[in-house]
Order: structure tokens, then C-alpha cells, then sequence
């Protein structure tokens, strides 16, 4: 929530500097105009007297549009300047409408009326960084001169009409590069803040990791040796001795995140590594009441992986969708060959995740869970980019999630179909 608060008072502070301006320039664009228009070439034209013409609302208009700059003031103090400039555009409009009526309903009078301060509405959007403004402007604008050119039945609405087209071809175009430059930025700023965070975590891993292999490699020893005095236990005291060796394969991967270097990969058949994973699991899944259904495609070609991440990867996503379920469920384990890619698909019935979280899955540190670390997805989701696979997740909230692993199959992989089910 602070977070969200910060960046509103930044965007609110950048929204007062570009309200200033506009109103700045707005008002300069607006006499200026009217002063040269009225003023200073009837005067050197001797055609027409010169002064404010006083069939429509005359002196009125500008004191009138003078009094939106309390208006203005209010909404920015108040924290709310992203306002101002839908009230001067439409205040603008219904008074200029007015004004025009005024003048010309009733006449013969040849319809000529208009204000360079208008186009500033236009060219301003990008300012603004507003799609919403842009659109609001160039339909506002455009049907001010349509309702002008019905209500009066003159013609001469079309040049403006025409030139503003043209002025909002020129500011979609530069609004268009505007919104292309801020997605680049905020995606370079959100990729640094990513590797902040990754080298915070390996320097974590690096700093403890001696601590930690220290204590497992006597958990090791202790389990070979009761694994020796007690053979008929073998297949127990063989899971451990795995599972210890991959504890402290993920305190590799993490050293990974902050530090990565090279892996060994090598064709490894995806059934088995899912029927390991599942062995691990069953029995935490049983205990919580929990159904666990796996659909393996036949013949399915094998990916180039480390079976240990990948392992690892699987373990991660089973875990997660037992938390999930406290109430019990079902899980679906399914593996298919979409294109050139394996699926690994872990499909549970659980609470689901709300969609202000699902951007953020992945991110370190961030968890939903109470007593969890927010490691486990990001070390996953960074074992799958390493592998040049993608993680794609679903989810409705009450009613599950699914988690799709991506992983390429290369040309070797491919031949598994044609060598090992002829």
C-alpha cells in the first residue's frame, strides 16, 4: 500500500507540472490569438473596427474561463489534478458553443469562429501521457464543429474539422512514441530492480551455502551408514540420500540466481522424472486428503534438461498445489508433446490465486504464504528460463490453478519417437 501511495504522489506531482504548463500556455495561446484576431489585425486591415464582438457572449468567454483557474487550483491541492483538464476541455467546449450560437443562430452571418488555444488540447495529450484525454479531446473538438454545422446549417465547419484530423494524426503519433518510450523505461527499470533483488539472494546463497553443506554432508555420512545397518530399509534410506543431495543442489541454484554459470544438460525421459517426483509427494498428498491423477501422452520425445532442476522444478509445483487444497482435492499431473515443446502440466482444485497477485508470482521474496520464503516460484521460474522453456500459469480464484511448463525439444529429442517405441 505504501508502495502504491509513492507512486501516486509521483504521478500526481508530474501531473501538476503538466497542468501548469497546459494552463500556462493555454491562456497565453487564448489571448493571443483573441488580441491579434480582434485587436491588432483590424487595425492595420482597416476593414472592420476592432474590439471583442459583443453579439455573443463578448467580454464574458475569457471571465468566464478565468474563473475555471480557482477551479484548477482546488483539484490540485486536493490531490486530484488528473481532473483539470477534462473541466477546461468541456468548459471550453460548452462556452464556445454557447458563444457561437449566440453570434450565428438566426444570421446569415458566414460561420467563422475558432482558437489556435484549441489545438493545444490536441498537441497536449502527450503530455499528458493519456489515451483516454487524446480521444476525449479529438471527439469533443470534432463534435463541437458537427453540432455547430447542423444546428446552423453551414458548411464552413469542415476546414476545422479537417485540420483537426490532421492535428490528432500528428499527436496519436507522438503520443503513440511517447507510451512506446515509457513501456521501454519501465521495463528496464523493473528488469534492474529484478537483478537487484536476484544478486541480493545469491549473495544470501554464497554467504550461507558453506554453512549449509557442512551439516549435510554429516546428514549424508550418518545415512549411508544406517542405510548399511539396516539393508531391508534400503529404498527409504536411498530417497534420503537423494533428497539430501538435492538440498543441496538448490542451495547451487540459488548461488545460480546471483552467480549463473554453465549446466550440464543431457535427454532425460520426463516419465520418470514425474513418477519420482510424484513418489515424493504421495504421501504428503494422502495425508491431506488429497487425489493425485497423472496423463502421460505416449511416445513422447525427450527435452535436453538437468534432471535434478527438473526435478526440483516439479516438486515445487506439486508442494504448491497441496498448500493450496488444506480441505483436500484432486491434482492433475499431465505431460503431452505440444509442437516442439514437452508440457508438464500441474492442474489442482484449490483456493486459487487473485489476478492483482498472478504478475507478481515469481517475484523474489513475494509470497502469499504464511511461513514461506517467496523462493520457491523464483527459483523455478529461473530453472525454467535457463532451460529456454517458459512457465505459463491460470487461475480462478475458488476454483484452482494450473501451471504449464514449457521445455524445447531439440532434433535429438525428437528421434526418442522413432528409436525407442519401433
Amino acid at each position: 500500500m505504501m508502495k502504491e501511495d509513492f507512486q501516486r504522489n509521483n504521478l500526481g506531482l508530474e501531473e501538476v507540472k503538466a497542468v501548469k504548463l497546459f494552463l500556462i500556455l493555454f491562456y497565453i495561446f487564448l489571448f493571443s490569438f483573441d488580441l491579434f484576431y480582434y485587436i491588432v489585425y483590424p487595425h492595420y486591415s482597416n476593414q472592420i473596427k476592432p474590439g471583442i464582438p459583443k453579439d455573443g457572449l463578448g467580454i464574458w468567454l475569457y471571465i468566464y474561463l478565468l474563473l475555471l483557474i480557482p477551479v484548477a487550483i482546488y483539484f490540485c491541492k486536493k490531490g486530484n489534478p488528473f481532473i483539470v483538464k477534462y473541466i477546461y476541455l468541456f468548459s471550453y467546449i460548452s462556452i464556445d458553443i454557447a458563444d457561437n450560437l449566440l453570434i450565428y443562430l438566426g444570421n446569415n452571418k458566414p460561420f467563422q469562429s475558432g482558437n489556435v488555444a484549441e489545438v493545444l488540447f490536441l498537441l497536449f495529450s502527450p503530455i499528458f501521457i493519456n489515451r483516454k484525454f487524446f480521444w476525449s479531446a479529438i471527439g469533443g473538438l470534432i463534435g463541437k464543429y458537427i453540432f455547430l454545422g447542423i444546428i446552423l446549417k453551414d458548411g464552413h465547419v469542415i476546414m476545422p474539422i479537417l485540420l483537426f484530423i490532421i492535428f490528432a494524426a500528428i499527436s496519436f503519433i507522438i503520443l503513440s512514441r511517447f507510451f512506446s518510450y515509457l513501456r521501454a523505461i519501465t521495463s528496464v527499470h523493473e528488469d534492474l530492480r529484478q537483478n537487484e533483488k536476484l544478486a541480493v539472494i545469491g549473495q544470501m546463497a554464497t554467504a550461507i551455502g558453506h554453512e549449509i553443506r557442512n551439516p549435510l554432508s554429516s546428514l549424508k555420512g550418518f545415512t549411508q551408514l544406517q542405510g548399511e545397518k539396516h539393508p531391508e530399509d534400503k529404498k527409504y534410506y536411498t530417497i534420503m540420500m537423494q533428497e539430501i543431495t538435492r538440498i543441496n543442489d538448490i542451495v547451487d541454484d540459488l548461488m545460480i540466481i546471483g552467480k549463473p554459470k554453465n549446466k550440464e544438460y543431457q535427454l532425460e525421459r520426463m516419465e520418470d522424472v514425474l513418477d519420482y517426483t510424484l513418489s515424493l509427494v504421495r504421501n504428503l498428498a494422502e495425508d491431506n486428503n488429497i487425489e493425485i491423477q497423472k496423463n502421460y501422452e505416449p511416445e513422447l520425445p525427450m527435452p535436453e534438461c538437468n534432471v535434478n532442476q527438473i526435478k526440483q522444478i516439479c516438486i515445487n509445483l506439486l508442494k504448491n498445489a497441496i498448500e493450496s487444497m488444506p480441505m483436500g482435492g484432486l491434482i492433475k499431473v499431465e505431460l503431452k508433446h505440444l509442437n516442439k515443446e514437452i508440457v508438464i502440466s500441474v492442474i489442482d482444485s484449490g483456493c486459487g490465486i487473485p489476478k492483482e497477485n498472478l504478475d507478481r508470482m515469481g517475484e523474489p521474496f513475494f509470497t502469499t504464504k504464511q511461513f514461506g520464503t517467496g523462493l520457491g516460484l523464483l527459483v523455478t521460474n529461473f530453472i525454467i528460463k535457463e532451460h529456454g522453456g517458459k512457465l505459463n500459469i491460470n487461475s480462478t480464484v475458488g476454483k484452482g490453478s494450473r501451471f504449464d511448463v514449457l521445455l524445447p525439444i531439440t532434433q535429438q529429442g525428437q528421434l526418442r519417437r522413432k528409436t525407442n517405441f519401433v
